[in-house]
């Protein structure tokens, strides 16, 4: 503990002074400014303030003794493995299967046939994919963010598409679409950032589906083809069965007309 004898006023600040200049030194922790600030207060204020100070300097680097200690104990650098360990999942969008031939930024809208208003679908990626086996396209259409599917349905043979009320951004189609789960007979409407994207999608739109039609049209005379050279095989059949019954029956006359001839010869007697 400090004592201050009672000296003059003069003598009493000096030593003051002397002292708070080597306090600093023993405690970083008290300011050599503000200790000089008390000097205006009673010598009891004075005496209280520094020696709470230094009492308290030994608890402050115990305490950070402490703390420092605490987060040595804290950093183990221990690797604790997970209790469950989850396994990779392929993720399949059912795409893998086909090939992309036209991908466009877009935005998306049905006819609502109840409010009679267009409604937004969504915003996302419109492609077109080709079957790599079957050779089959359809239209598919995923929000950009959450990937749920807009529009799915197949590009068929006698599908239109036509520019939407004389903006040369969007365009509409009629399609049997499969993206609710169930074939619903829809009315879309697409629109692009750019009049190139906007004619891009409708050409391929309208090559794919001339190309379908252009199959089925092959397909039909193949199976008419095929159907006819079936008939002509049948008929020719028919034909040969029909000449082949005239000439059994020759034969056969022919056979019993000797055996008759045989018999009446054995049944005359001779001479």
């Amino acid at each position: 503990m400090i004592h201050f004898d009672h000296q003059s006023t003069v003598s009493y600040k000096k030593n003051i002074i002397s002292f708070l200049q080597k306090l600093p030194k023993l405690s970083p922790s008290i300011s050599y400014a503000v200790c000089i600030q008390q000097l205006n207060q009673p010598a009891s204020l004075i005496r209280f303030h520094t020696m709470a100070s230094i009492s308290n300097e030994p608890e402050r680097e115990h305490r950070d003794e402490e703390e420092s200690g605490a987060n040595e104990d804290e950093d183990t650098g221990a690797q604790v493995a997970p209790i469950v360990r989850l396994e990779e999942v392929a993720v399949t969008t059912g795409e893998e299967d086909e090939d992309t031939i036209l991908d466009l930024k877009s935005k998306l809208y049905r006819f609502d046939k109840d409010g009679s208003q267009w409604k937004e679908r969504g915003a996302g990626t419109v492609k077109f994919l080709k079957h790599k086996d079957t050779g089959k396209i359809r239209l598919v259409m995923r929000q950009s963010k959450t990937l749920k599917i807009c529009a799915n349905h197949l590009v068929t043979s006698g599908m239109t598409v036509q520019e939407h009320a004389g903006n040369d951004k969007s365009c509409v189609w009629h399609a049997r679409d499969f993206s609710d789960g169930e074939l619903k007979d829809e009315l879309f409407c697409i629109r692009f950032a750019s009049v190139e994207n906007c004619k891009a999608f409708m050409q391929k739109f309208k090559e794919v589906a001339e190309s379908e039609e252009e199959k089925e049209e092959s397909k039909d005379a193949s199976d008419t083809a095929g159907l006819l050279e079936k008939l002509t095989v049948e008929e020719k059949v028919t034909e040969e069965k029909k000449v082949e019954k005239p000439v059994e029956k020759v034969a056969s006359a022919s056979a019993e007309k000797a055996v008759e001839e045989k018999k009446s010869e054995e049944s005359v007697p001779s001479t």
